[in-house]
C-alpha cells in the first residue's frame, strides 16, 4: 500500500457535528462489519473497521450514546438472521446496519434470489421494531478481488435488496455506487476484506447516507507504480498460495470441530477504541 495523505490545509477534527436522533446503534454482519483488514490491537477483537468509525462519529456530542456490534467472522445470511437478529431486537436499537451475503455469494451453488428472500424477514422485523435500518448492497470491487469474480451474482442480489428496502422503508448503503472500491488499494492483501483506507471510505459513505457530518476526511493513497504483466502474475501466484489455497482447504475440512467465533461487541456500551483516523501503514 502506498503512503496516505490527508487533505492539506483542513482540520476536520474540530468541525462541529450536527445533532442526529440516534442513541442506540447495533451493527449486524460478518467479517466486513467486524472490521477485518483494519487491525488495531486497541480495538475490541483486534480490529477497528468502518462500523467502529461510524459509532465514534455518531457518539460525538450525543450524551448516552451506546454501540453494539454483533457481527461474526464467516457468518452467512441464515446465521445472521437466526442468531444476530433476535439479539439485536432484544437490545431495542434505534439504528441498525444490516450487512450479509458475501460469504454466501462466493459459493458455487449460490442463488442470489433465494439469498435475498432470506434477508427480507429480518428487514421486516427490524423496521417493525421502529429502528432506522441501513441495508448494505454489495460492491463492484473489480476483477482482482474475490467478490469481483461473482460480480453478476452481486448485481442481482443487490437489486433484490433494493426492492426489500423500498418495501419496508429501509435505507440503502450503496457499496456498488462507491467507485473507490474498484481500486485494489481499498482491499486487504487477501483480496476479500477491506484495507484500512477502504474501511474509512465505507465509514464516510455510511455517515453521508445517514446525513451525519463527519469530523474526518477519508485519507487517500498515493498512486501505485505501474506493473508489468509478469509482476501482476507473480502477485496473483503469491495470493493463490497464501490465501486462496488455504481458504479452499478450510472449506473442504469445515466439518472439523473448531472454536466458534463470537460477536465483536455483544452488549450495548459506550464507544471506546473506535478511533476513525488511520494511524499508519498496517
Amino acid at each position: 500500500m502506498g503512503n496516505v495523505n490527508a487533505e492539506p490545509g483542513r482540520n476536520h477534527s474540530t468541525r462541529p457535528v450536527e445533532q442526529h436522533p440516534w442513541h442506540r446503534y447495533v451493527a449486524l454482519g460478518d467479517s466486513f462489519t467486524v472490521g477485518h483488514g483494519d487491525p488495531d490491537p486497541l480495538s475490541l477483537g483486534g480490529y477497528r473497521g468502518w462500523a467502529d468509525c461510524v459509532a465514534r462519529e455518531l457518539s460525538r456530542e450525543q450524551a448516552g450514546f451506546s454501540y453494539a456490534n454483533l457481527a461474526i467472522r464467516g457468518a452467512k445470511i441464515h446465521q445472521v438472521v437466526a442468531k444476530q437478529l433476535p439479539q439485536a431486537i432484544d437490545l431495542a436499537p434505534d439504528l441498525v446496519t444490516f450487512q450479509a451475503g458475501g460469504n454466501d455469494l462466493i459459493r458455487l451453488d449460490a442463488d442470489p434470489d433465494k439469498l435475498a428472500a432470506a434477508v427480507a424477514p429480518a428487514i421486516e422485523a427490524l423496521c417493525a421494531a421502529e429502528a432506522t435500518v441501513l441495508m448494505f448492497v454489495g460492491p463492484d470491487s473489480g476483477p482482482r478481488t474475490v467478490l469481483g469474480h461473482v460480480r453478476s451474482r452481486i448485481a442481482l442480489f443487490n437489486e433484490n435488496l433494493r426492492a426489500i428496502a423500498t418495501q419496508n422503508g429501509a435505507m440503502v448503503a450503496d457499496l456498488w455506487a462507491l467507485r473507490d472500491l474498484s481500486d485494489p488499494r481499498m482491499w486487504d492483501r487477501d483480496r476479500l476484506h477491506l484495507s484500512p483506507i477502504g474501511h474509512q471510505k465505507v465509514a464516510s459513505m455510511v455517515l453521508d447516507s445517514l446525513n451525519v457530518d463527519r469530523t474526518f476526511e477519508p485519507l487517500e493513497a498515493d498512486p501505485l507504480p505501474a506493473q508489468t504483466w509478469r509482476q501482476a502474475k507473480a502477485g496473483d501466484l503469491i495470493w493463490t498460495k497464501e490465501y486462496f489455497v488455504p481458504w479452499v482447504l478450510r472449506a473442504v475440512t469445515r466439518h472439523l470441530t473448531v472454536v466458534a467465533p463470537v460477536a465483536k461487541r455483544p452488549c450495548l456500551g459506550s464507544v471506546q477504541g473506535c478511533d476513525p483516523l488511520y494511524r499508519g501503514n498496517d
